[in-house]
């Protein structure tokens, strides 16, 4: 199964950790989409910066 997360709030106000975390997410600029494999790794990035995005099962 694989997740598609958006990044639907900027960076610009966030800490660095959860910037640096974006941004290893492949997430660069607001309302971009990457896709990702479901796992454990990835659903913690996510859990870090759920605030700034939005995630879909496809």
């Amino acid at each position: 199964m694989s997740l598609k997360i958006t990044l639907v709030k900027s960076t610009i106000g966030a800490i660095p950790k959860h910037r640096k975390t974006a941004e290893a997410l492949g997430l660069k600029k607001t309302n971009r989409s990457v896709v990702k494999e479901d796992n454990d790794a990835v659903r913690g990035m996510i859990n870090q910066i759920r605030h700034l995005v939005k995630v879909e099962e496809i």
